[in-house]
C-alpha cells in the first residue's frame, strides 16, 4: 500500500500525469474513433462541433477551449461556433450536422430514453450506419476527456502572444 501524498485539500491531482498508462490507452481510443470518423466521412468540422457541443453540456472549460481552437483550424466559423449551443434555433446547420448533433446529445444525456430513439431514428434518415457509430463513438470519447479534464480541474490560461495556450508551464 502506497502512502498518500500531501496536498492541499484544494489540489487536484492531473489525472492524465497520476496514470499516464490509462491516459495513453484514452488517447489511442480517441485516434482510432477520429480514423473510423474520417473513413465513414465525416467532416473533421462536424467531429469538432460533436467534441463542443458535449463539452458544453458537461461544463467542461479546458475541452472548450481545445475543441474551439480546433474547430475553427479545421474551417468553423465564429457565428457557427457562438450558436451552437441553441443550434436548434438556427439555418446554419445542415441535416446531417443536426443529426450528429442530436445522437451526440442523446448519448451524453441518455436518460431521456424518448429523445434518445427520436434522435437515433433521425440520424438513421441522413448518416450511414459507420457515420452513427463514428458520431457515438466520438460523443463518448469526448465524454470521457471531459470527466478527466473537470475532475483533474485542468486549467484554461489566457493566450500567449504566440497564439498558444499556456497550460500548467507546457504549451498546448
Amino acid at each position: 500500500m502506497t502512502t498518500p501524498t500531501t496536498h492541499p485539500a484544494h489540489q487536484r491531482i492531473f489525472l492524465d500525469k497520476q496514470s499516464p498508462s490509462a491516459y495513453r490507452a484514452l488517447v489511442g481510443t480517441s485516434e482510432a474513433v477520429h480514423a473510423a470518423a474520417a473513413e465513414a466521412g465525416l467532416e473533421r468540422t462536424l467531429v469538432e462541433l460533436i467534441n463542443l457541443r458535449v463539452s458544453q453540456i458537461n461544463g467542461c472549460a479546458y475541452c472548450l477551449n481545445v475543441h474551439t481552437r480546433a474547430a475553427q483550424h479545421a474551417g468553423d466559423t465564429p457565428q457557427r461556433l457562438g450558436v451552437l449551443a441553441a443550434w436548434r434555433d438556427t439555418e446554419l446547420f445542415t441535416r446531417e450536422e443536426r443529426a450528429a448533433l442530436a445522437l451526440a446529445e442523446a448519448t451524453t444525456e441518455p436518460r431521456d430514453a424518448a429523445a434518445q430513439e427520436t434522435s437515433y431514428e433521425e440520424a438513421r434518415q441522413v448518416l450511414t450506419d459507420d457515420q452513427i457509430s463514428a458520431v457515438i463513438w466520438v460523443a463518448i470519447t469526448i465524454n470521457a476527456f471531459n470527466r478527466l479534464s473537470i475532475m483533474s480541474k485542468h486549467p484554461v490560461r489566457r493566450l500567449d502572444g504566440q497564439n498558444r495556450t499556456i497550460i500548467s508551464g507546457r504549451d498546448d
